[in-house]
């Protein structure tokens, strides 16, 4: 099964995944010979982008009204190494929100295509205002687009 359909099919711990593909390069490994504990936050950052312009709010957008969402705090459980050429599938999902100032995401990696589970994450994010850095109330837009991925109530496992 290619990679694509293996992705989109996967029990993941979230229904309703937005999903990133990557494959890792000589840059992400360190000398352990696997993937850098801070690529992996790298990737998580790719995931949200993409799914923030999927969620219509790209970078554009944000650098236009001067408001983004800041990683406030981040938790990352690693489970399984990456090493170089492994194709890795990075979900995330928006699992609460105050439509306020905060929004929470949770990330899902695993290798693709025998779907192991190498790392899972939490990010709580704040909006911010882009000149002053300062927290401060979600625009509208955001507390349109940023609200809780379909179907999310809890996790389905751990698998």
């Amino acid at each position: 099964m290619p990679d694509a359909d293996w992705a989109a099919s996967a029990n993941w711990d979230w229904p309703t995944p937005h999903i990133v593909a990557l494959e890792v390069v000589a840059a992400d490994i360190d000398a352990y010979n696997h993937v850098n504990n801070s690529v992996y936050l790298s990737w998580f950052d790719s995931a949200a982008w993409s799914h923030s312009a999927a969620l219509g709010i790209p970078l554009e957008e944000c650098t236009r009204i001067r408001r983004g969402m800041a990683a406030h705090r981040a938790e990352i459980d690693y489970q399984r190494a990456a090493v170089l050429g492994d194709r890795v599938s990075v979900a995330t999902w928006i699992v609460s929100t105050d439509n306020k100032l905060r929004v929470e995401r949770r990330f899902q990696v695993r290798r693709a295509p025998d779907g192991e589970t190498l790392a899972r994450a939490r990010t709580d994010y704040v909006c911010i205002n882009l000149d002053s850095g300062r927290a401060c109330r979600m625009p509208e837009s955001f507390a349109n687009s940023y609200v809780t991925t379909t179907g999310v109530s809890g996790p389905r496992g751990t698998g």
